[in-house]
């Protein structure tokens, strides 16, 4: 198949994702007012404590079985190779650039941590219905790339709220000290640290508001709060999602068209849909952020850069083949599609999420998704499509 070719078929689904972001941006703008800074954040709290872990838990019943486990066991591995090269790659781009403490957390969450989710969700499938796809029948191709797509998301989110999630924590606990230091210093105004990279954070008021309000109200897959700040929404719906997925009874109770209580996995399933265009929306208004500009400097931006789009496609090439070589992997070229994608992806849009929360770096954040998604529209095309030909 000719490469002309499969670089239309790669291009459209990223013209799609490029539409809805835009289409935030657009409602982001003060004239229209409608994703102003209020409704951007309480959209991130519906998604971070609604549609994500109602997204997660879904498709991780529906698609993780004991036979699936065995046959797609090596995608966990290549996640964490993503996310440990990744991590090395931030770390060394720290050393060289000195960035400030609070910003570290960020850098190395976007190094490690690419789209596993959202991206692969839509790209995949939209690749499957695209005339002329080299993965046969459409239909299969779907079904087989929405399952691939859902586990990466799965498996992506676990690393993301355990890894990056507390990355980011740990580092914004400069912000707070700074915060902290203002509020309690009478000559200085709270408001020069906070109109900067440091802002009040998000998640601490929400952990208050759910405190006071006791049984009222329940977090997502989590029996008390207690139990919610040791684990984070999405690893508890990973925990609930997998043992639905391969224990047989419950998931003969939840999973499929006959199942007694499939209505309480469907209601799941509608919940979860949310998430992917509200998280899109979201970073088209972060984005608009990013254009009115940061402290952060411009060898940040191209390092971040370098390392998506550079090293690690590269690095995933000669993992996955090794993998292929050495018979890890099994010989199916939706498969090894899927798993070299997983080297050649922006950041994760919820590391824009998880800053808003601990109000460390919103701006350096906008930043880097709008030039990491504004180049993603090219880089992941031409990666696409020479994985597409390297694999057919």
């Amino acid at each position: 198949m000719g490469l002309l070719n499969l670089f239309i078929v790669a291009s459209n689904p990223v013209l799609k994702v490029l539409l809805v972001t835009a289409l935030g941006s657009f409602l982001a703008l003060d004239s229209i007012g409608i994703l102003g800074d209020d409704a951007r954040k309480n959209l991130n709290r519906v998604v971070f404590f609604v549609f994500n872990p109602a997204l997660v838990s879904s498709n991780l019943a529906k698609t993780i079985t004991y036979e699936s486990m065995r046959k797609l066991w090596f995608m966990p591995i290549n996640i964490l190779f993503t996310f440990l090269i990744g991590s090395a790659l931030g770390w060394i781009l720290i050393q060289i650039t000195r960035p400030p403490s609070h910003l570290r957390g960020l850098i190395l969450g976007c190094c490690a941590a690419g789209n596993l989710g959202n991206l692969l969700i839509i790209i995949v499938p939209a690749i499957c219905k695209e005339k002329g796809s080299p993965f046969g029948d459409s239909d299969v191709c779907s079904t087989y790339g929405l399952a691939y797509a859902s586990l990466s998301m799965a498996i992506g989110a676990l690393f993301l709220w355990s890894y990056v999630y507390n990355v980011v924590r740990i580092s914004s606990s400069n912000c707070t000290e700074a915060i902290d230091e203002s509020t309690s210093n009478s000559s200085e105004e709270p408001s020069a640290v906070l109109n900067g990279s440091c802002k009040e954070p998000l998640l601490s008021n929400d952990l208050s508001i759910l405190e006071n309000q006791g049984d009222h109200f329940a977090l997502p897959c989590s029996s008390s709060l207690k139990f919610a700040s040791t684990l984070t929404q999405g690893e508890s719906c990973q925990i609930v999602g997998f043992f639905v997925g391969v224990i047989s009874p419950i998931r003969w109770l939840m999973i499929g068209d006959s199942a007694p209580l499939r209505v309480v996995e469907d209601s799941a399933y509608l919940i979860g849909e949310g998430a992917i265009p509200a998280t899109t929306l979201i970073m088209g208004a972060n984005l608009l952020r990013g254009l009115r500009g940061s402290d952060i400097r411009v060898s940040l931006v191209v390092g971040i850069i370098a390392v998506r789009y550079i090293a690690l496609p590269l690095f995933g090439i000669l993992i996955v083949k090794g993998a292929l070589h050495f018979g890890l992997v099994q010989s199916d070229p939706l498969y090894t599609f899927v798993l070299l994608l997983q080297f050649a992806l922006p950041p994760a849009m919820n590391i824009g999420t998880i800053t808003q929360l601990f109000g460390a770096g919103e701006r350096e954040c906008s930043v880097i998704l709008l030039w990491t998604y504004g180049i993603a529209s090219i880089a992941l095309t031409l990666w696409s499509t020479f994985f597409m030909w390297l694999v057919a």
